[in-house]
């Protein structure tokens, strides 16, 4: 699935894959896993079997759900970690605190759980249970929906947070601070993306610039080339065609982009920059990108004539060229053209993924 936000950035939430070093729970694994929890939790029937499997399904639910380590939840205070006026656990060390939201569902049970009889007593201890029998309790709860253990353990469970948030949209730096991770490197292991997954957003992102400038000419592809001096950088990419474009830019420009081999760029050129002549065996000029095509058709006007063709890789190209030169070339649907324009008249655009 491909989207595009209202802003016209590119959303890759759906592109992303996950490093197979990385064990976490799919969707339909989650809602069994929770309902094999929740059905072994309604199962009780004796008051103090009601109590405890309430205690151990709540713990579940807030891992769950905030994506910590389960080390931090067991040493919570339940009677001040709760943000009275909404649905936050307060989380982390006093010199890094953090605030992380619960789902309004959750909040409502929990409560209810502390404000009952049968969790006044657990106040202030509520989730001080063994976490070795915690980890057993879900790995039968798993084994139950035919889980392996370590889908199910409790960094599974932190994992399966972080990938449902980024597959939210939710950015990578924000999810990183949920988790409570200190690197970001870390929490990059969730999100990986193929040499598919990235063709995948850069094409979105292709049409998305399309529809945002008026350059009636743009190439997509990966930077196979930059060479700099002082003050200025050329920089060549690469089609998926292999269609070879060179640009001229500032060494400001490279920097503010950060562009580098193996970048990800759409390259434009406005229609009047770019120049049309018939083909021939020895044409000479000083334009770096000359691109052969095929005359598509001809349109003009008293003052003006738009030429478009089209290249072998089936892409378009459009110059925009006096009425009087159009007469003289003299050109028909067919005839074979190369269409050229310098580097300095390239603009490049980044794709951030």
């Amino acid at each position: 699935m491909q989207e595009i936000k209202r802003s016209g950035k590119v959303c890759p939430r759906e592109f992303f894959s996950v490093s197979d070093q990385v064990s976490y729970l799919e969707p339909s694994q989650m809602c069994a896993f929770e309902e094999a929890f929740r059905t072994w939790k309604d199962a009780a029937r004796r008051m103090d079997s009601v109590r405890a499997r309430t205690r151990l399904w709540l713990l579940f639910l807030l891992v769950r759900h905030t994506g910590a380590r389960l080390g931090e939840i067991l040493s919570l205070d339940d009677t001040e970690a709760f943000d009275a006026n909404g649905p936050f656990v307060r989380l982390g060390r006093e010199d890094r605190p953090r605030e992380v939201p619960l789902p309004e569902e959750f909040y409502t049970e929990l409560a209810a759980f502390q404000e009952s009889p049968m969790g006044y007593g657990l106040r202030g201890e509520l989730f001080r249970v063994d976490p070795g029998y915690f980890r057993r309790i879900c790995y039968e709860r798993g084994k139950e929906c035919g889980l392996a253990k370590d889908l199910v353990c409790p960094k599974s469970l932190r994992n399966t947070r972080a990938v449902e948030m980024l597959r939210s949209g939710v950015p990578i730096t924000i999810v990183k601070e949920v988790l409570g991770q200190s690197s970001l490197d870390l929490t990059a292991n969730f999100q990986q993306f193929s040499p598919g997954d990235v063709q995948s957003i850069v094409r979105t992102a292709h049409e998305a610039m399309r529809k945002r400038t008026s350059a009636r000419n743009s190439f997509l592809g990966h930077v196979i080339q930059v060479d700099t001096d002082p003050v200025m950088a050329q920089v060549v990419l690469e089609t998926r065609s292999n269609i070879k474009i060179s640009s001229v830019i500032t060494m400001d420009s490279l920097r503010n982009l950060k562009i580098q081999v193996g970048s990800p760029v759409v390259a434009t050129v406005k229609a009047p920059l770019v120049n049309v002549l018939r083909r021939v065996e020895h044409i000479s000029g000083s334009a770096r990108n000359r691109l052969e095509a095929e005359i598509l058709r001809v349109t003009e006007t008293p003052v003006l004539a738009e030429v478009l063709g089209r290249l072998p890789d089936g892409s378009d190209v459009c110059a925009l060229i006096s009425a009087h030169s159009a007469q003289d070339l003299a050109l028909k649907p067919g005839d074979p053209v190369e269409f050229w324009f310098k580097a300095m008249s390239v603009v490049l655009n980044t794709v951030q993924l």
